[in-house]
């Protein structure tokens, strides 16, 4: 437990340390979050546009971090020899994936309230009250761990040139499909079955019924989430490479 404890702590100061990081987890999303809320672009509703906005920048900042920058940094670590130097400490194989799920999820915290803040600023009003700030945060989680397995299991069985084309590919797709910034509903049918069975899609798709609808997220976001979230690190732990 106190090699994991480390671990984590090491992880998260190595992020606050990466400027290109911040830019990329932070700085972006605000951006986009003004951008698509004060401007015309998307399909989103014209009246209270920052009410649909705002919970699909949520579910972006997941992406970017727990997929994207956690997906390209391990990969480099990799690569580097950094992780092969891990292997021989009794950290393990199990403890270094956790602890990298574990560190994404701190960093996720102080993106939500970033956010939140600048959302708020922007006139934004969430519904939900309690149960749906519970929700939410489950929603985060869930969603947060399964692109964090899916971001290790490129990390850990790509080269690093690759990985880090792949990842970029992956989340460019995903954020045009997964309804984070465009309706889901204006996708064709077809692409909206898929998108529930993705972890950004379901995630963003709950944070919509949520915070924009005051509802309950669909028993399909749930399962979708639920079963990438373990299934994800898991494999990711049974394919991971040091080197």
């Amino acid at each position: 437990m106190n090699a994991l404890v480390a671990q984590t702590r090491a992880e998260v100061q190595m992020t606050v340390r990466r400027g290109e990081t911040l830019l990329l987890t932070i700085g972006i999303p605000v951006l986009l979050l003004i951008f698509f809320s004060q401007t015309h672009v998307t399909a989103s509703p014209a009246a209270h546009r920052i009410n649909f906005i705002a919970p699909g920048i949520l579910a972006l900042c997941v992406l970017s971090t727990s997929l994207v920058a956690l997906s390209i940094a391990t990969g480099f670590e990799r690569s580097f020899g950094v992780l092969r130097r891990l292997h021989v400490t009794p950290l393990g194989q199990r403890r270094l994936i956790g602890a990298k799920i574990a560190g994404v999820l701190v960093t996720e915290l102080l993106q939500v309230a970033v956010l939140s803040a600048v959302a708020l600023l922007l006139k934004w009003h969430p519904h939900g009250g309690a149960i749906g700030g519970f929700q939410v945060a489950i929603l985060l989680i869930l969603g947060s761990a399964g692109c964090a397995g899916i971001g290790l299991l490129l990390a850990g069985s790509l080269r690093a040139e690759v990985n880090l084309a792949a990842s970029n590919g992956l989340y460019l797709v995903l954020l045009l499909v997964s309804g984070i910034v465009v309706p889901v509903t204006s996708l064709p049918t077809f692409v909206q079955k898929i998108v529930v069975g993705l972890p950004p899609g379901a995630m963003a798709d709950g944070l919509h019924r949520v915070l924009g609808q005051g509802r309950t997220p669909s028993i399909a976001d749930w399962i979708s989430l639920a079963v990438w979230a373990v299934l994800a690190p898991l494999l990711a732990a049974r394919t991971f490479r040091f080197d």
